[in-house]
């Protein structure tokens, strides 16, 4: 065998070697691959498992707080409604009340006067005594008595309202009759039969008056 025959064997010799340590590297690095490849999977699995456990703990405790939370607004949205109910009703019976008794505070300061009339006419029927005398003293006490209660309805803003002299106003008076007069003008008030009175700027009672018709002929 020649020489030159020798070395070219022996080139594709080491050209076959070379080939095989390739493919077995390939080989190698393909098996490491894919057991990378095996263990992954495995651990993101796991993880995903751990937070989906995370997340159903959160939401069970934020469940349970949202809960809490409606139970404590559904708790002061029925007391307060309770509270609105019975304020109701206190007002209504309040109202009721000061309707019923509306008149409590005027009686209790007639009172005074209804004594003072009582002792005016115990007065002036006094046994053994003159009637001009008794008479006198009734008079007295009934002005006394009168003059208490003027000062009680001013109190409560009843005024009397003027008509003598004054023109005629039948939205204020009531004409009863006319009479001729050369005292007072014509269509003026001559004298009353029953004094009018305004409640604060409201008319209570319109005055009966006597109208006059002019000068008489």
């Amino acid at each position: 065998m020649s020489e030159v025959k020798v070395n070219e064997e022996a080139q594709e010799k080491t050209a076959a070697e070379l080939e095989a340590e390739e493919a077995a590297m390939a080989a190698e690095q393909r098996s490491a691959g894919e057991d990378v490849q095996e263990e992954q999977p495995g651990g993101s699995e796991a993880e995903t498992e751990e937070g989906g456990e995370n997340q159903v703990v959160d939401a069970e405790a934020e469940l349970a707080r949202v809960n809490e939370e409606i139970a404590e607004l559904r708790d002061r949205m029925l007391r307060g409604a309770a509270e609105n109910e019975n304020f109701k009703k206190r007002i209504e019976r309040e109202r009721q009340a000061s309707l019923k008794y509306a008149g409590e505070t005027i009686f209790r300061e007639i009172l005074p006067v209804v004594d003072n009339l009582e002792r005016a006419v115990g007065q002036g029927i006094t046994e053994g005594v003159d009637a001009e005398k008794n008479l006198k003293a009734l008079l007295e006490g009934v002005e006394l008595t009168l003059k208490s209660l003027v000062g009680i309805l001013e109190k409560f803003e009843v005024k009397p309202i003027e008509s003598v002299g004054q023109p005629f106003d039948p939205q204020h008076q009531e004409a009863l009759t006319m009479e001729a007069t050369d005292k007072v003008p014509a269509n003026h008030v001559v004298t009353e039969f029953e004094k009018g009175y305004y409640y604060k700027d409201r008319l209570l009672r319109a005055a009966k008056v006597i109208v006059s018709s002019g000068e008489s002929k």
